[in-house]
């Protein structure tokens, strides 16, 4: 990639929306996995410029959205006991069950925001008489530097260093929302960074087992429309199979470097999502040999269970049943500055990029 403009070059965008246009004929529902996907489309008018026939369903793919409840609480939990907890920024306003981070380092408690796990390293080093903990949220995209700092943690012989793992998979999810009664998914754009670091061998099974195309994009406008044309071409010729748009950044087998160290320090187990509930194997958990890393085990915080809240329809907009607007506290009890649930405030979450980028979106 020369220059970040030939990816958002409007005549080369027009010339596939109008691929698009004269290749289909009949509708088609198209789910975006990615929350910077979500994003992309909406901010930059892509929804509006698509053909009727051509319907965008966005997905669970924000780990902060889909971060439980209950983790949030634990989270809160330690940073109200004397804990440093570290977190990226994108957690500090998600709303637990009755606070976020946010108002709990209003209340006293010492929150870092940080760029990377390491940085957490860094500071229980120079802190030894407290205990740190970093919030390690997101997809197989954030594993390695989460598990990095374990290893480094151990290397230093950090003894006062704990992850506490919100790490969710992509595949598994897609799986859930093609077995849920209400799904209507006719393919699916897959999340490039996600692949960048994990490869492509995941998905070849979901396509042939569902007949679903999957493509895998990246972000861009150009690189959004060129994925949607290339899932239209499939439906239309009743194709079924895994293609690579995002073939500058992502390989066929990811990055073998990062995968060693996700599978030195991480082993998949089942991960709750807030929302949508128990999916099997759809997670990272720390492995035996790093237990004293492992947040949850170390300060026996495991059993906080936390009710969803009744008046967030977060599930259903994340499993695309519904779009931001059909929610009827859209825009009225729930905004990114009072959110009800993590897609209003996520810098990912389809509800706030409707609420920051959309306007007349409603019919789409």
């Amino acid at each position: 990639m020369k220059y970040l403009s030939e990816y958002r070059n409007l005549e080369a965008t027009k010339s596939y929306l109008e691929l698009i246009e004269k290749t289909i004929t009949k509708p088609w529902n198209i789910m975006e996995i990615c929350g910077g996907q979500t994003h992309g489309l909406v901010k930059n008018g892509i929804l509006e410029l698509l053909p009727e026939k051509v319907r965008m369903i966005h997905g669970p793919g924000c780990p902060v959205c889909v971060t439980p409840l209950n983790l949030i609480d634990k989270a809160i939990e330690l940073l109200e006991n004397d804990v440093i907890m570290c977190s990226f920024g994108d957690m500090i306003r998600v709303p637990g069950s009755k606070k976020s981070l946010m108002e709990a380092k209003a209340n006293g408690g010492d929150l870092r925001i940080l760029y990377s796990p390491l940085e957490a390293v860094n500071i229980a080093k120079k802190n030894p008489d407290k205990e740190v903990v970093f919030f390690a949220v997101g997809f197989e995209t954030t594993a390695p530097a989460n598990a990095l700092s374990v290893l480094h943690a151990q290397k230093e012989n950090v003894k006062n260093y704990s992850i506490l793992v919100s790490h969710v998979l992509v595949p598994p999810a897609m799986e859930a929302i093609l077995d849920d009664e209400y799904s209507n998914i006719n393919a699916f754009l897959g999340a490039g960074h996600v692949c960048a670091i994990m490869g492509l061998h995941e998905y070849y099974p979901l396509a042939e087992k569902y007949k679903i195309p999957i493509i895998i994009t990246g972000f861009e406008p150009l690189d959004l429309v060129q994925g949607i044309y290339m899932a239209v071409q499939q439906l239309e010729n009743e194709t079924y199979s895994v293609e690579n748009q995002y073939a500058r950044v992502v390989k066929e087998k990811g990055n073998k470097a990062a995968l060693k160290v996700i599978h030195q320090v991480f082993e998949i187990g089942d991960r709750e999502w807030r929302g949508i509930g128990k999916i099997p194997s759809s997670g990272y958990k720390v492995r035996r040999e790093f237990k004293d890393f492992d947040a949850e085990l170390k300060f026996g915080i495991s059993n906080i269970v936390v009710p969803e809240n009744p008046d967030c329809i977060a599930g259903d907009i994340l499993k695309g049943i519904k779009k931001p607007f059909e929610c009827s506290q859209f825009g009225n009890n729930c905004t990114p500055f009072k959110p009800l649930g993590a897609p209003m405030v996520s810098s990912e979450g389809a509800c706030a990029a409707y609420y920051h980028f959309s306007n007349n979106l409603i019919s789409s």
